[in-house]
């Protein structure tokens, strides 16, 4: 379900360095939190199943980016009541929301990677 905003519109505003807007923006956008949101588009996920896909990633750098994309709501927790507790994470509404433009990023850096991969040969001899 979609909530309106009821901030102020500079809040809203990406270009004032103070904003809502901007810490949201500089929370989701990074490689980290760009491929959580990217394998979790394909279903729940345990926290060992995304650490495995996620190449790279550290156990630290893994539950400090799910703890930031529960509190931004676009990652939701559930913890089983087993022994010992089973933890799954799931997008929420907006986070499938997000994907999409995640998807849309994956496809361009699959579409451009040849010409970016040629420019920086260019650039660094």
């Amino acid at each position: 379900m979609t909530t309106q905003y009821t901030g102020s519109p500079e809040d809203a505003d990406l270009a004032r360095a103070d904003s809502l807007a901007r810490e949201i923006f500089s929370d989701v956008a990074n490689k980290w939190a760009l491929l959580i949101i990217e394998f979790l588009g394909d279903g729940t996920l345990r926290f060992n199943e995304l650490r495995n896909m996620v190449e790279g990633i550290s156990h630290k750098m893994l539950t400090q980016n799910l703890r930031m994309l529960e509190r931004n709501g676009l990652v939701e927790r559930t913890v089983h009541p087993t022994v010992p507790p089973r933890v799954e994470y799931t997008l929420t509404e907006a986070g499938r929301g997000l994907r999409a433009t995640v998807d849309t990023m994956c496809g361009w850096t699959r579409r451009y990677i040849g010409h970016i991969e040629a420019s920086r040969r260019r650039f660094d001899t």
